[in-house]
């Protein structure tokens, strides 16, 4: 149990961290709003395809038969799709955090109940955590544009990072055991990853006329892989 709260925790903490790394304002002209910011926004597109190529699906897809996984998979893909078209039409703060959270909660689940099985909840709570961090850089950044003010943000972060021990618990305590539930989380939530970094993050991050920032995708996915061969 408590190895699960402090993995967790891990996972949520990189919220509030990525938004303080976000809070510093131009450490040197234009440095932080360019270059900087599109490799960490690349950076996440990797973390989150790592998560779905290394971890969600293999877990997912080997607790379900092949149409229950196309079921998921689909799921996710439209419920995810239809939550960015009603965000979308929402001029409120609340639906960047709602967004920021929609994956965070199905993975932090996902860890709990993993953490249970004896599964590796470490590479899985790694992985949240790198993709969370840039998550929360960029999630700062609209929220600030929206007009929030910086102890706001922070505080909704803070909060946004004590709900992963208490989803992980819920994982923990409801869903060890219940492989085929546990399955369709991981692929439900894989394929939301994947529609948002195709809609969402990996367009944020081309630059024009800079082609290093791509670069943060490939050592994103690359921490990923490293923990993944880790625990094999």
């Amino acid at each position: 149990m408590e190895e699960m709260l402090w993995m967790s925790l891990l996972a949520g903490v990189a919220i509030p961290v990525g938004g303080i790394l976000a809070s510093v304002e131009r450490i040197r002209p234009d440095w932080l709003e360019s270059e900087v910011r599109h490799s960490i926004i690349a950076f996440a597109s990797g973390a989150l395809l790592s998560a779905v190529a290394l971890v969600l699906i293999p877990d997912g897809t080997s607790k379900l038969s092949i149409i229950e996984s196309v079921i998921a998979f689909i799921a996710g893909g439209a419920f995810f799709y239809l939550l960015k078209r009603t965000l979308s039409r929402s001029t409120s703060s609340v639906s960047q955090l709602i967004a920021m959270l929609s994956d965070y909660i199905p993975e932090v689940i996902a860890l709990g109940a993993t953490v249970a099985s004896g599964g590796p909840g470490l590479v899985i709570a790694v992985i949240i955590a790198l993709q969370n961090l840039p998550e929360g850089f960029n999630a700062y950044r609209e929220l600030k544009e929206n007009g929030m003010c910086k102890k706001r943000i922070l505080f909704w972060f803070s909060v946004a990072a004590l709900l992963g021990p208490a989803f992980g618990g819920l994982g923990y305590w409801f869903l060890s055991g219940h492989d085929t539930v546990l399955g369709y989380l991981s692929v439900f939530a894989a394929a939301g990853i994947l529609y948002l970094v195709i809609d969402d993050v990996a367009p944020d991050a081309k630059l024009e006329n800079a082609d290093a920032p791509a670069l943060g995708a490939v050592l994103g996915f690359l921490l990923g892989m490293i923990g993944y061969l880790m625990e094999r």
